[in-house]
């Protein structure tokens, strides 16, 4: 079988967007870092360099982090909105059975009636 063109496009077009989101995350923190280590100019050279390193790290952990929650509430919210549009459907088909049942029934009535 094949595959949906579309979905393949879609696919591929989340996956870039993401890709270039984190990129930009991180150069932010590593503008962050370097804002931050030019506040320390008594740094050496090498000093500087490993302070950005673990501040550009301890950032993207807390970056990832924040995007795990973020998912999984997102994920959270779908299941939940989803079993409310179901329930919301299962009503409307419902009620319009029953208004429909409810007319055919008056029809039925004025019809016996004459």
């Amino acid at each position: 079988m094949g595959t949906d063109p579309e979905k393949d496009s879609a696919r591929g077009l989340a996956q870039m967007e993401g890709y270039l989101l984190w990129n930009a995350e991180i150069a932010q923190a590593r503008r962050r870092a370097r804002r931050f280590t030019d506040q320390l100019p008594w740094l050496t050279t090498a000093q500087r360099e490993d302070v950005e390193r673990v501040y550009t790290a301890d950032r993207a952990a807390a970056s990832r982090a924040m995007l795990v929650r973020v998912s999984a509430r997102a994920a959270e919210l779908r299941a939940e909105y989803s079993e409310r549009y179901r329930r919301l459907r299962a009503r409307c088909v419902a009620a319009a059975v029953l208004a429909s049942t409810a007319g055919g029934a008056c029809t039925a009535w004025t019809y016996l009636a004459r």
